[in-house]
């Protein structure tokens, strides 16, 4: 056997049996002829049948687009070994447009997606004939016509007369869509859920004109609910009566459990790993839960979360929240319990919540040592719209809004009114170039006596990746003096009851994956009246993942006494 394959291999290549050359035509009209006339023959009887057809050929690829009175011309040379057919054109004046009349009738004459479709026709009297754009806007037609329920829709008309004498084609293209066609009734099984808990996914009511987009979005609702693995939702066209298609919507169930390892790194927080599990429906009811745990030096954190849908199981739900952490304010070590109750209500661009967690914080640093309990009302606000990929979107604006309460009247150690609003403006000023641009605001007001009775967590604090670059993780904050242990002075960071900061960032795409960042952040957490600028500038390189962009960028506190530069590390979503 490997000698036979040798001496295949030592044989020499069949020589080329025709050579085609092709003058007189460029661009479009080249491509196409070559692709009409196809590879050259590689037996005698396909060389043959090749000149044969070629001028024919040709000829038909010319008149595809718009050129009836084309001069082949052919030229054939043979050789012991290869012939040689030299091809010359001249593809003469193409065939216009004429009398066009696109005509639709029936109930689709009305509907304004196909009058739209109409205005944007390409068949224009005077444009140079071109069939397969004919074919493409022909299909255009009965393609919505089936997207919009007109199932019963023919052409009675659909042609092209060509007249190459005078240059022109008429076109008459009459669509009849008769009566559209409504939705029916569904059917699914209901054990996976009880009933009545998807009816507000459904975009599909009885009666409502047909539409495929309404099925699609109905689709897709369903699955963002994590209920179910797989979710098909058909029309039985062929079932219909008196004008209603029914539906039939396939369920199947999602995995009763997931359990997700990860592991990252931030300057922040350092190296963290986290163990999620997650519980997509424990009942007919719709319930679930996330329960996870998360270790980092910085801050290890334990959450869980129960969700139980009220009107509507993506847009109106109410949590129920336990949540252990222990974190590093500044100078200061908080340890934090908290359980918490909050409803989420989604309307369009806009999410609001209202919500009352219990808090016992315990913090403390050379010196301190104390532990407070709250139990907070609050409502937040948010709206987010973006251009493009939600990762890496080429435009967007954010904005979030939260207020909390405390009264000591109501359980908490403290009274106090704590204000927050976060802000996120992206804009690309041309292909390569975007802007981002940051700001956070907060406030907390309390009785001046109580000022050290505010926890960490309620105190604002700046600096990290998120924040100031240039300075480290909440480093920045209003200073107190304490007296040791040893009774020695200690000055420590440990907040402050106002927050002010602003950030600037250019940003330029070498590629679709690779950018570089020149930035500016400023601001402070301070007492009131005692604001004092921090600023951080730099530069960095950010490599664009599906999940976020992996940013590394380099700063420098330009404000300090003796600045020096930080690395900065860390992957996620600008906006």
């Amino acid at each position: 056997m490997l000698i036979v394959l040798a001496a295949l291999c030592a044989l020499p290549a069949r020589a080329q049996l025709l050579a085609v050359t092709l003058d007189g035509l460029d661009g479009e009209l080249r491509e196409n002829a070559l692709a009409w006339l196809g590879d050259p023959p590689n037996t005698p009887q396909a060389r043959t049948n090749y000149l044969y057809s070629a001028r024919r050929k040709v000829e038909q690829s010319l008149q595809a687009l718009g050129y009836y009175r084309a001069d082949v011309d052919l030229n054939l040379k043979r050789a012991p070994d290869t012939w040689t057919l030299s091809i010359t054109v001249e593809p003469g004046e193409p065939v216009v447009y004429g009398n066009v009349d696109v005509r639709i009738s029936g109930d689709a004459d009305t509907d304004p997606t196909f009058t739209k479709l109409l205005q944007q026709s390409p068949l224009k009297p005077g444009e140079v004939l071109n069939h397969a754009v004919y074919e493409k806007f022909r299909r255009s037609i009965s393609n919505l016509g089936q997207r919009r329920g007109y199932f019963d829709g023919v052409f009675s008309e659909a042609r092209i007369a060509v007249e190459p004498v005078s240059g022109l084609a008429d076109v008459s293209l009459h669509y009849e869509s008769g009566s559209r066609f409504v939705f029916g009734p569904l059917s699914y099984d209901q054990d996976i859920v009880k009933p009545g808990l998807l009816e507000p996914l459904l975009q599909t009511p009885v009666g409502e004109p047909y539409e495929q987009q309404k099925l699609q979005e109905t689709q897709a609702r369903l699955q963002r609910t994590g209920y179910f693995s797989t979710v098909i939702l058909r029309p039985q066209a062929n079932a219909a009566t008196d004008g209603q298609v029914p539906l039939t919507l396939d369920l199947f169930p999602a995995k009763r459990h997931s359990i997700n390892v990860g592991v990252g790194f931030s300057t922040d927080t350092q190296e963290r790993v986290s163990l999620t599990w997650r519980t997509p429906r424990i009942n007919r009811h719709g319930h679930s839960q996330e329960s996870r745990l998360q270790y980092s030096r910085i801050n290890p954190s334990g959450r869980v979360t129960y969700n139980i849908p009220l009107s509507d199981p993506l847009n109106d739900v109410l949590q129920l929240t336990a949540r252990v952490e222990d974190n590093e304010f500044g100078d200061l070590d908080s340890i934090q319990q908290e359980l918490g109750t909050r409803r989420e209500i989604k309307r369009g661009e806009w999410v609001r919540s209202y919500s009352l967690r219990a808090l016992n914080e315990s913090w403390k640093a050379q010196g301190l040592d104390r532990e407070n309990d709250y139990l907070l009302p609050g409502f937040s606000l948010s709206q987010r719209v973006h251009r493009g990929a939600l990762v890496n979107p080429t435009g967007g604006f954010s904005q979030w809004y939260r207020v909390e309460l405390g009264s000591q009247e109501l359980g908490s150690d403290v009274d106090l009114l704590r204000l927050t609003a976060d802000y996120g403006f992206i804009h690309t000023l041309a292909e390569r170039h975007r802007l981002v641009f940051r700001g956070d605001i907060g406030a907390v007001f309390l009785d001046a006596g109580e000022r050290d009775q505010l926890a960490p967590s309620l105190n604002f604090f700046a600096g990290g990746n998120q924040s100031i670059r240039g300075y480290s993780y909440q480093s920045i904050g209003n200073e107190a003096t304490f007296i040791a242990d040893d009774g020695e002075e200690v000055t420590l960071v440990i907040g402050g009851d106002r927050l002010l900061i602003g950030s600037a960032e250019y940003q330029y795409s070498f590629n679709k994956n690779w950018r570089g960042a020149l930035f500016i952040d400023a601001g402070d957490a301070f007492d009131e009246g005692q604001f004092e600028a921090s600023v951080g500038a730099g530069f960095g390189v950010h490599y664009v993942t599906p999940i976020g962009a992996i940013r590394l960028d380099l700063a420098n506190p330009v404000t300090d006494d003796n600045p020096s530069w930080r690395f900065h590390l860390s992957i996620g979503a600008e906006f």
